[in-house]
């Protein structure tokens, strides 16, 4: 019996914690600051749902096998507290998060038990424990030990777990696919608005601030990636609203550093300015424009 911790039960925590528990060789506990009865996750298919073993108390936890971090970026603090509880000497911990800093994020944890993952998994929550995940999606690891005994614990499920030689250059593609969405998150307009032109020049402004700092880390990005990513929102569904969006429109936090701010901070490490960038992360950062 592998026994598995959730950090984090929203949109992604909750598909995720449901594929984990349908496997009978999974002893799952879920780590969230709602209670809730029921796990309800609507998949391309079918319907998953259980009753979960569910922690709102870091203090009640005990050490596991694997943690998942699937909380927001900015959370990392409340997140380190179950982590304190969880993490024995042999826990492996995933960290299902968007941004490039996975191992800096949470520097107490042993690299060689450290799985950085690169989610994508199109999900929303409707309510606590209630999920609509709207693809199978998949999910990124570095192809090393620690990377394949984490695809281990979704090979009964249809998720895509891709191990990679090069995680860092996919975790930047993924970066400047998210980095785009500002333009979004600014006008609060969702996707069709790429399909206009001078908005789509925006984003693949970013997307250049991005790519210049990626190649600076270390990451090889092709010379098309703006077109391809402004192609894919613009043939996505007009109405297809992102995440940083969905947070403005709810009056919550964003992630506007792990996924604008960092571009330029790390930029700056480099000599290189990402003004575009440091411009978005502060007025999302700020709730500007009111």
């Amino acid at each position: 019996m592998t026994r598995i911790a959730v950090i984090g039960t929203g949109a992604v925590g909750a598909s995720i914690a449901a594929w984990l528990i349908a496997a009978p060789e999974h002893e799952v506990t879920l780590c969230a600051r709602t209670p809730f009865d029921t796990l309800r996750v609507e998949t391309p298919n079918g319907v998953l749902e259980t009753t979960p073993r569910l922690l709102t108390d870091p203090t009640t936890a005990q050490s596991v096998d694997w943690v998942l971090v699937v909380t927001k970026t900015y959370d990392a603090p409340g997140a380190q507290l179950w982590l304190d509880r969880l993490v024995g000497s042999d826990t492996h911990v995933a960290i299902l998060q968007n941004g490039v800093e996975h191992y800096s994020r949470f520097p107490g944890i042993d690299p060689a038990l450290l799985v950085p993952v690169i989610v994508d998994i199109p999900a929303e929550r409707r309510a606590p424990g209630d999920v609509v995940q709207r693809r199978m999606g998949s999910l990124t690891v570095p192809a090393d030990p620690a990377g394949a005994a984490f695809a281990e614990l979704f090979a009964h499920s249809p998720i895509d777990t891709i191990r990679t030689d090069d995680w860092l250059s996919a975790a930047w593609r993924k970066l400047a696919v998210n980095c785009a969405g500002a333009v979004n998150a600014l006008t609060l307009q969702p996707s069709g608005i790429a399909r206009d032109d001078e908005a789509a020049d925006l984003m693949r402004a970013l997307i250049r601030e991005c790519m210049a700092v990626g190649r600076a880390e270390g990451a090889t990005l092709p010379d098309d990636l703006p077109d391809q990513i402004v192609d894919g929102y613009r043939n996505s569904p007009s109405d297809s609203i992102n995440s940083i969006h969905a947070d403005r429109l709810a009056g919550r936090p964003t992630e506007a550093d792990a996924r604008n701010g960092v571009i330029a901070r790390l930029g700056a490490r480099h000599g290189i300015a990402a003004p575009l960038n440091r411009m978005a992360d502060v007025l999302i950062r700020k709730g500007y424009p009111a």
